[in-house]
């Protein structure tokens, strides 16, 4: 029996199915691997570890061979949707993607196959709503919860999905289909912008020919401790975001109860872990006046005489910069690096005229990015907007309506607004 009130604010004119009603063949789990069918054959096989993206994807990465059993059992259709049987992670298991392509692929025991009636769902309509908030928050209600987090094919027979009519179905997902290949494109060009930034780093600083200084000779250790405790703003640096505050990394207040100890960092300043350096936990204080840091930390600030502190920091995020960090903290114990090691680093060292010249350059280069990436964190908010509404009905998109790219646009305005 349907249990209609797992599905909330769903429209009265949807029907609700489970799973095993709308399945074509009986869901079941792929192809148990073994010696004789690895490196033989032409056949691709899906892997367990394809369930990363919010998207449509259908990629494979090995091949098998398959006996004639074996393939009129384990060769997947176009449509077939694909769920991961286990996971570390409680949400993970369950987690979907679709077999979007021609090729002749099986899937492996990992992975547990539904292929839909397609007179009754349009298999990327189904998809689109597995991977909604609703989709997936019904499916926490089946996986098990256990070790490693998993679900099995009677669990998904239970899965409930509701429905409009096919031709509703498929207008919704050609609709979310504009916003998802928007944000490939924008992924794409980020990915492209990156690597050029790296590209104009490394010729502008790195292989210009400038004449190169030690650090040493740039740089100044400030020790300032917090006296009083009367800063109480505790930061720590990350390797992918700076400095941030700890309690957003980590979800609660890392620090001793007394910190008058801890070292005061100021804007415009540098700190970074000893320990933590090599993997490029160093960063500039530009989000706010002040903070402290664990005394660990190594706190400097720049002659700005001397050198464009913009520029210090483009070389300090060049992979030259990285490499000479990694290799400063080699042969050390616990592969640390001082102030001293940093300062005996070398960096090209241009007059100031041309350090600001390299500085404007690349921040325009980096403020591209920095508006794709905000372009496309609109997409993805856009997109989880519109699922919220059609995915639900709450937007009911009529049988013989075209929707336009533009008409869409508006509509993802009202749905984010």
């Amino acid at each position: 029996m349907i249990n209609h009130t797992r599905i909330r604010n769903i429209s009265s004119n949807w029907k609700i199915f489970t799973m095993s009603d709308l399945s074509e063949v009986p869901i079941s789990n792929g192809l148990y691997k073994t010696k004789d069918h690895y490196g033989k054959g032409p056949y691709m096989v899906h892997m367990g570890e394809i369930f990363s993206s919010d998207r449509i994807i259908d990629n494979v990465v090995s091949k098998v061979s398959l006996t004639e059993k074996e393939k009129e059992k384990y060769l997947l259709e176009h449509g077939d949707l694909l769920f991961a049987r286990r996971s570390l992670k409680p949400e993970g298991a369950g987690d979907v993607s679709i077999f979007l392509s021609d090729h002749e692929t099986s899937f492996e025991s990992s992975i547990i196959r539904a292929r839909l009636d397609k007179l009754k769902a349009y298999p990327p309509f189904v998809f689109y709503y597995l991977k909604s908030e609703y989709g997936k928050a019904q499916m926490m209600t089946l996986v098990r919860q256990v070790a490693v987090s998993g679900i099995t094919g009677e669990d998904l027979k239970k899965y409930q999905i509701p429905l409009p009519e096919i031709s509703n179905q498929i207008q919704i997902a050609n609709i979310l289909a504009i916003w998802d290949n928007a944000i490939e494109k924008t992924e794409a060009l980020i990915a492209a912008k990156e690597m050029q930034f790296e590209w104009l780093t490394s010729n502008l600083i790195n292989r210009a020919g400038h004449k190169r200084t030690a650090a040493s000779g740039l740089m100044t250790e400030v020790s300032k401790r917090n006296k009083n405790s009367t800063i109480e703003r505790v930061l720590s640096v990350t390797n992918h975001s700076g400095f941030v505050l700890p309690e957003e990394q980590f979800e609660r207040r890392v620090a001793s109860a007394n910190v008058s100890n801890y070292k005061v960092v100021e804007q415009g300043q540098y700190a970074y872990n000893p320990s933590r350096i090599n993997v490029g936990s160093i960063a500039r204080l530009d989000d706010w006046e002040n903070g402290i840091l664990s005394p660990m930390y190594v706190v400097f600030k720049l002659d700005t005489k001397k050198v464009c502190s913009d520029y210090f920091l483009h070389w300090l995020n060049s992979s030259e910069a990285r490499q000479r960090i990694k290799n400063s903290a080699q042969g050390s114990v616990r592969e640390t690096v001082s102030f001293k090691d940093l300062g005996a680093i070398d960096i090209p060292l241009p007059a100031m005229v041309v350090q600001k010249d390299v500085t404007y350059k690349l921040n325009l280069a980096q403020k591209e990015i920095s508006l794709l990436k905000n372009t496309l964190e609109q997409y993805r908010s856009q997109k989880r907007g519109l699922m919220q509404k059609l995915l639900t009905g709450e937007w009911q998109v009529g049988s013989s309506q075209y929707l336009s790219e533009e008409t869409c646009q508006e509509l993802s305005k009202e749905s984010v607004a």
